[in-house]
């Protein structure tokens, strides 16, 4: 088994070499590609992350991840607008209104299907999914919604390319909360607890720590971060009440690829993922199958993983 095990790290040690000097190639031939990949693919992190802190501790199944989103971009653009604030300064009071919506939503629903089936959990969650998508539609209408400010089109150039620099703000602000959770469930006693929660349930309340304060407390912390991604979306991207849908099959791509509860593996694989998607799109005529890149990579890699724990 050990040499089994040995034989296969590395043999990804190799694999993992190879495709940095593939990038790197890759990089010199589609410089627009990788800067706009690591763009994109750090924005799909910061979605996937708190996706990946609630999966990893509590085990939900959230298919409503990303409509949570949608709801908080709602929230965010009504505040600017009645407010006349900058979308940047909604990041604090989207943060605390999703944690109470978390916090309601865990109380009235979630608490009661922990114990059920994984089949229970997905069709609750899409049925949360359902109600918030159709009641956005309602109260606001499908017409997409925008907030324009100047310095959301900043841009640079570099020799012969200019390119658009806002969107690395994502990239700052996902590195920021991959070493805020990691702090966060290492050093911290509500995160060390949520670490033991996620690895033994049943121990940790052996041992006096307080599981359903902690599920409670990581559900909410998981929707409320999703308000800070509201805050960096909002300047280059238009609401509508489909906005946050297709993220959350991407967040669960990343924690395929990563392996449940790798927050630092999600990143590199988010990246991953927005490289090869920008990547395709930079071909011309194929831009269309940018959108079925990490379908691809999702079924690649559950093959893999399925047919290793065969051998092993």
């Amino acid at each position: 088994m050990n040499l089994i095990n040995r034989f296969y790290q590395r043999k990804n040690y190799k694999i993992s070499g190879l495709l940095v000097v593939i990038l790197f190639i890759l990089a010199f031939w589609k410089p627009y590609a990788l800067i706009y990949g690591i763009q994109r693919g750090s924005l799909y992190v910061l979605i996937a992350l708190p996706l990946a802190l609630s999966l990893g501790v509590i085990g939900i199944l959230n298919l409503a991840h990303g409509d949570f989103l949608t709801l908080g971009a709602y929230l965010a653009y009504w505040i600017c607008i009645y407010t006349g604030a900058d979308p940047l300064l909604t990041i604090i009071p989207v943060l605390f209104a999703l944690f109470l919506v978390g916090y309601v939503i865990y109380k009235l629903a979630i608490t009661h299907v922990l114990k059920a089936s994984p089949l229970n959990q997905l069709l609750l969650t899409f049925g949360f999914a359902m109600i918030l998508e159709e009641s956005i539609n309602f109260l606001w209408s499908s017409q997409p919604r925008n907030i324009y400010v100047s310095y959301a089109s900043t841009s640079t150039t570099i020799g012969s390319f200019t390119f658009g620099t806002y969107e690395f703000i994502y990239s700052v602000t996902a590195i920021i909360i991959l070493v805020f959770l990691l702090l966060f469930l290492k050093r911290t006693r509500m995160g060390q607890a949520a670490f033991a929660v996620g690895q033994n349930s049943r121990g940790a309340k052996l041992v006096g720590i307080d599981v359903e304060r902690t599920y409670l407390f990581i559900f909410s912390l998981s929707i409320a971060i999703l308000g800070i991604v509201v805050g960096l979306m909002l300047p280059r991207a238009s609401i509508f009440p489909m906005v946050g849908a297709p993220f959350t099959m991407k967040s669960f791509c990343l924690v395929a690829m990563a392996g449940l509860g790798n927050l630092t593996a999600i990143f590199w694989s988010g990246i991953a993922l927005g490289y090869a998607e920008a990547l395709v799109q930079s071909f011309k005529g194929y831009g269309g199958w940018a959108d079925i890149v990490f379908f691809i990579v999702l079924i690649i890699v559950i093959s893999i993983k399925s047919y290793r724990r065969q051998i092993l």
